[in-house]
């Protein structure tokens, strides 16, 4: 009866968050700095992404930062990935619990896009002048436990997107919340991601010489202006998830998870995901990203962890399949202490 029960809450656990409606129009690239949304932690990909809910080690300041409030150490945590098209991806981030105040945290997540030859209309197939493209978010954050089974928190970012000589920055805020039910321990999971000013491109590479009004014969033809580019909204993504611990005893525990995900700039989906672990010292995981999501590349995913609790250390692994683009795997070390 008891693992009836279990399969029953599971059942409807997956029900509830599948069910998320169809978006007709998904606008998609029509947002700035969509290097926001590339999920940290190999932990949390291996699951499919669907970490919302679980959101219980210092990967929480991206997924849901009201769940660091759960850590009892400080912890520290370094992520790199070879992103698709040989984009290096890092984050870096620390979560320290202060007693009667609560958890505080800082992250820095950076995007090198590497080095490019410039080509113009005259010189189609270059210059000789190399320019580089990187992206670089940094996040203050702090969390509380308000009760004994729900807790709040937020981030507040600076970001910045630099390309050759040119630069878009802005402020922006996440907001999480985390809170454990009564009812078989189920974790419900919510945030807001990315709330903040549009970004706008601006510096010396829009400054060009015009002439005014070619009709004029004369004139002067090397007038200083500026191009005007246009505004973009930052890429905002609302998320709701669950996480329930089928089995959690005797230092083994199985995890299933579920978050449903609406953003501004794609067609909702949904993520799914299970993380076994054995004896505290081995973790087994899998999970499908984007699921739903109308002609997405992204997909499967599996990893696995390794614990060494007396040091504080953990070490995560991560394979993403992106279909037609190149497949990613993505490492993890957390430190606790």
């Amino acid at each position: 009866m008891r693992y009836f029960r279990k399969l029953s809450t599971l059942l409807i656990m997956i029900g509830i968050t599948v069910s998320v409606p169809a978006q007709n129009i998904t606008k998609v690239a029509t947002t700035a700095a969509p290097f926001l949304t590339i999920g940290v932690g190999a932990r949390a990909q291996s699951m499919g992404g669907a970490f919302v809910a679980q959101a219980d080690d210092a990967s929480a300041l991206f997924w849901n930062v009201g769940g660091i409030a759960q850590l009892e150490k400080t912890e520290f945590v370094i992520n790199h990935s070879a992103w698709i098209a040989d984009i290096d991806y890092n984050f870096v981030g620390m979560v320290a619990p202060i007693a009667g105040i609560g958890a505080v945290g800082i992250s820095v997540m950076q995007i090198d896009y590497g080095n490019f030859e410039q080509t113009t209309e005259l010189r189609p197939e270059g210059t000789g002048v190399e320019f580089s493209a990187s992206s670089i978010a940094m996040n203050l954050s702090y969390a509380r436990a308000l009760t004994d089974r729900f807790m709040f928190g937020f981030n507040i970012k600076y970001i910045e997107e630099n390309l050759f000589n040119s630069t878009a920055s802005g402020i922006a805020m996440d907001v999480g919340f985390l809170f454990i039910t009564p009812i078989e321990d189920i974790r419900l999971g919510m945030s807001i991601s990315n709330f903040g000013n549009k970004l706008k491109m601006s510096g010396d590479d829009l400054l060009v010489k015009v002439d005014i009004d070619q009709t004029i014969n004369g004139n002067n033809d090397q007038i200083n202006a500026r191009i005007e580019t246009r505004e973009y909204d930052l890429p905002l993504l609302f998320r709701f998830g669950i996480a329930y611990d089928i089995i959690n005893s005797n230092n083994n525990r199985l995890t299933v998870a579920v978050d449903a995900l609406h953003p501004n700039d794609n067609a909702e989906s949904v993520n799914l995901g299970g993380e076994f672990v054995y004896d505290n010292l081995l973790a087994l995981r899998a999970g499908y990203s984007s699921l739903f999501r109308p002609d997405s590349e992204e997909g499967f995913t599996i990893g696995g962890g390794i614990y060494w609790e007396k040091m504080g250390l953990r070490l995560d692994y991560a394979y993403e399949s992106f279909g037609r683009l190149s497949n990613i795997q993505k490492y993890t070390l957390h430190f606790m202490f």
